[in-house]
């Protein structure tokens, strides 16, 4: 299974997300190509080397000549639901902007389609936030993971006024994911960032058992006492988790336990048999299977073999013949 996990150690913004995408190997060309089915012309996208703490990255940025203007919720939606983007890219642009229409709407106590985008409605935002639902679309992972979440500390300037950080917003999409503090005096998740994580993750853990092919960084535009970037890793899971592989086993030993494992050792006891044991075993692909073993004298073995095909599930028995002899 082909997965990715975000290391948000510095936090994330919609723009860290996107330069990510683009560092881990998304085609820039393509995504631009594509994000050319938005009906927004005024604008100019671009993708450079950037280095933070001595790690170097890719800084996406956008510059839009529009000026002051605010967008609603429907405004929005209807740029994207009226432009041929593939129909993913628009369902999955559309969850990010339904995610923040509907905290801000709880936030300010107002409808949701009323709401008005400040910040996010700008053509910087819209193109970071499709931009992001186009390389998710080309990156091609079956199961997105990412780590506990950074939050700074302090207040941010915004186009409402001073807001604390973490913002009201970005708190109420975070609800029920895993968030820390870093003592660090600036915003480390913005809503936008928040929203996209919150649409298109499958589970927030550690980094999950997984053979790495690829690893990209997104830049964030400030320089903090930390490198300021995104991390993504995409490769391979493993087969099974640790958790995952004790769990199995638990279960296949509740399995063994009961009456037809006793059964089976009486069965085995009275035919001859000195020892009998029986292991649980997970097997690849999340196989199960029992593990039979008996300890036994040679003229004793054919019955012992006939006793455990016939009552299990086995087709072939592994013989291991030792020659000893009894201490005296």
């Amino acid at each position: 299974m082909k997965v990715a996990y975000f290391d948000c150690f510095s936090g994330l913004s919609g723009d860290m997300v996107l330069g990510a995408l683009l560092d881990v190997g998304v085609d820039f060309d393509r995504l631009q190509a594509d994000l050319r089915q938005l009906p927004l012309t005024e604008y100019a996208m671009a993708a450079k080397p950037a280095s933070r703490g001595g790690i170097g990255a890719t800084k996406l940025s956008v510059k839009a000549v529009e000026k002051g203007i605010v967008r609603t919720f429907s405004n929005i939606r209807q740029i994207i639901q009226e432009s041929a983007l593939d129909a993913k890219v628009k369902e999955r642009s559309l969850a990010v902007f339904q995610t923040l229409a509907e905290a801000q709407a709880k936030i300010t106590k107002k409808n949701v389609e009323t709401i008005h985008f400040h910040e996010v409605g700008a053509i910087d935002s819209i193109v970071d936030i499709v931009g992001s639902a186009i390389g998710f679309n080309l990156l091609r992972v079956d199961k997105i993971y990412c780590s506990p979440l950074p939050m700074g500390l302090g207040m941010a300037r915004t186009d409402h006024g001073m807001m604390p950080i973490p913002s009201p917003v970005t708190l109420e999409i975070l609800a029920g994911v895993p968030l820390y503090s870093t003592g660090i005096s600036t915003e480390l998740v913005t809503p936008t960032g928040a929203a996209i994580i919150r649409t298109y993750v499958d589970e927030f853990t550690n980094m999950p058992p997984m053979t790495v092919e690829r690893t990209g960084y997104g830049a964030g535009r400030e320089e903090l006492e930390i490198p300021n970037i995104l991390r993504l890793i995409t490769g391979e899971l493993a087969e099974r988790t640790p958790a995952e592989l004790m769990a199995q086993i638990s279960a296949i030993t509740e399995k063994v336990e009961g009456t037809a494992r006793d059964d089976l050792i009486d069965k085995l006891i009275n035919l001859g048999a000195r020892d009998v044991w029986l292991v649980p075993v997970a097997k690849a692909r999340k196989q199960e299977a029992v593990e039979v073993n008996v300890v036994a004298p040679v003229d004793k073995e054919e019955d012992l073999i006939d006793a455990i095909l016939t009552a299990t599930s086995a087709d072939q028995v592994r013989v291991n013949r030792q020659l000893g002899r009894r201490r005296r």
